[in-house]
């Protein structure tokens, strides 16, 4: 039983393990997103996130404090530049771990290991994003959409305005004659 080891060891000597985790660390600040095995990138992931969170203020005590971590000056410089400017606001979770197939000489679980706010991909403040529409019901519109006045006028001036028709046909209604024979008779 491992009651109260809550380190992942990765069958390495501590040593070993803060190298390793070192340099994966330096490497996913420099590179953005980085390819390994699972268990290492649940341990990355523990051990870069206190990291990126000193990186949101640009002290000497949090650069040195990450320095002692790192040592690559390369990777201090980009954490505390490019992406402490861009966490700045995100209260955590700066990584995200996206599972892989696995590989193929010994079947090892992969993972790519990212930080978050340089995909784009998965950015939601996008202006593609806000411009997609989602359809909220089956029916069809009843109503026309309203134009709003933000785009120019000058281009609404030259092109015709077409009204467009609404989406539900209207449907006409032949008279009950079935119902007023039947009483009639």
């Amino acid at each position: 039983m491992r009651h109260g080891d809550k380190i992942k060891n990765l069958s390495r000597t501590a040593s070993h393990r803060r190298a390793l985790l070192s340099n994966l660390a330096s490497q996913l600040i420099e590179h953005k997103r980085i390819v390994t095995t699972l268990a290492k990138a649940k341990s990355l992931r523990v051990y870069v996130e206190p990291l990126l969170t000193r990186g949101k203020s640009d002290t000497m005590h949090n650069r040195r404090v990450v320095f002692s971590y790192l040592q690559d000056k390369e990777a201090i410089k980009e954490l505390f530049s490019t992406i402490g400017d861009k966490i700045a606001n995100r209260p955590g979770g700066y990584t995200r771990i996206i599972k892989l197939p696995r590989r193929m000489g010994d079947a090892a679980d992969m993972a790519m290991i990212e930080l978050v706010d340089f995909n784009e991909i998965y950015k939601t403040g996008t202006k593609d994003a806000a411009a997609k529409k989602t359809r909220r019901s089956r029916r069809g519109n009843a109503a026309p959409a309203k134009k709003t006045e933000t785009a120019a006028p000058a281009a609404e001036a030259s092109a015709p305005v077409i009204e467009e028709s609404p989406a539900v046909p209207e449907i006409n209604e032949a008279p009950a004659t079935e119902g007023t024979e039947e009483s009639n008779a």
